[in-house]
């Protein structure tokens, strides 16, 4: 997959594994929404992201019973996990040892010496830190200069925050601007972007609900990494987190970045299609939801242009009178009436993807 995005070169920090930043590829966050003092239910939930293809998961530790627990839900997960430490410095202490990565705010940590035992406890177990500037808690200060939250005000705060940690010589951080104002993130993103040289975390902060959350989402992180901008992102949506994590995946590959998956091109259907456009995409992408190999699906309805995109994805599907026409890597395959048509689309993707894995595997073993 090829990608006609210029993306800014950005440090590198290692979340648990995960490097973020560079020429790593961009990746895809969520946050677990279960009481984290629920071990069991939290790590099921970190399981589910992690299968939807999650590479990081962020966890809420408001206090040092939920501290407690994080250490046990760390040692029942595979994914890196960062930790999510807001008003009390001390808990942020109590967990540099687990985490993979601490998330601090700026607006409610507290004084320059608090910060530093972060620093200093981020260094001892050297774990990355993630700045996070919030439009909805800014220093009570810019909020008196400013008057209302805008990007400049978050850009100040962000960097006034870069400034303690460069004194103490740390830069194994990320930093995130986030409002629920599209115009407002995307201008302080730009801004700091060119002040900066460290990884950047993108995200619309309280977008919405899935519908409307997917809308702005997609158009505020979409802008900014079309123009090169960002190194992993967050979805933030009131709904499932997994919802989260199929959404950063259909940015990402709507935009070349990444793929993961089935990526199904389909007709918006009319009167000219020969079967029922909806109703085949809506079942087959929920039956191929297991998915995580990468391959293109093109399902359109009727010869206008069923042809051209169905030689262009790996399975195509073109509604034609009396039979539809499958197509297979580019070529026509055979005919299939409208019957069995998910039954015959979920069997040639997965023929196909069992083809494209023993491929692979021979040419591993010859090499």
């Amino acid at each position: 997959m090829t990608s006609w995005i210029k993306r800014k070169k950005t440090k590198v920090v290692n979340v648990g594994g995960v490097l973020v930043g560079g020429d790593n590829p961009i990746s895809i966050q969520s946050m677990t929404n279960t009481n984290t003092c629920d071990v069991v239910s939290t790590v099921n939930q970190i399981k589910d992201l992690e299968d939807a293809g999650a590479d990081i998961v962020r966890v809420s530790v408001p206090g040092f019973d939920e501290a407690k627990a994080f250490k046990e839900i760390k040692k029942l997960s595979k994914i890196p996990l960062v930790a999510d430490i807001h008003f009390d410095y001390k808990i942020a202490l109590e967990v540099a040892d687990t985490a993979d990565c601490l998330r601090i705010n700026p607006g409610n940590i507290g004084k320059e010496d608090r910060v530093k035992e972060v620093i200093s406890a981020a260094i001892d177990n050297n774990v990355p830190i993630r700045v996070g500037v919030n439009a909805g808690s800014l220093e009570k200060d810019l909020q008196k200069k400013y008057g209302e939250p805008n990007a400049d005000a978050l850009v100040e705060s962000a960097l006034r925050h870069v400034e303690i940690l460069d004194k103490f010589n740390f830069d194994n951080y990320k930093m995130s601007l986030k409002a629920s104002n599209i115009e407002m993130t995307v201008d302080a993103y730009r801004k700091i972007s060119n002040l900066i040289d460290q990884p950047l975390h993108l995200g619309i902060t309280e977008a919405g609900s899935f519908r409307a959350g997917t809308v702005k989402s997609s158009i505020g992180v979409g802008m900014l990494l079309s123009e090169g901008i960002g190194d992993t992102i967050r979805i933030s949506l009131a709904s499932d987190p997994v919802d989260e994590i199929k959404i950063g995946w259909d940015i990402l590959k709507s935009l070349n970045i990444r793929s993961r998956g089935v990526k199904i091109v389909a007709c918006p259907s009319c009167s000219r299609q020969n079967f029922n456009v909806i109703k085949v995409v809506n079942e087959l992408e929920q039956r191929l939801e297991d998915v995580s190999e990468d391959i293109e699906v093109a399902i359109i309805g009727c010869y206008v242009n069923g042809p051209g995109e169905s030689k262009a994805a790996d399975i195509g599907l073109t509604g034609a009178t009396p039979s539809n026409l499958l197509y297979v890597d580019g070529s026509p395959n055979k005919k299939i009436s409208n019957d069995n048509l998910v039954d015959e689309l979920e069997e040639q993707v997965r023929e196909k993807i069992l083809k494209n894995k023993n491929e692979s595997e021979k040419i591993i073993l010859r090499s």
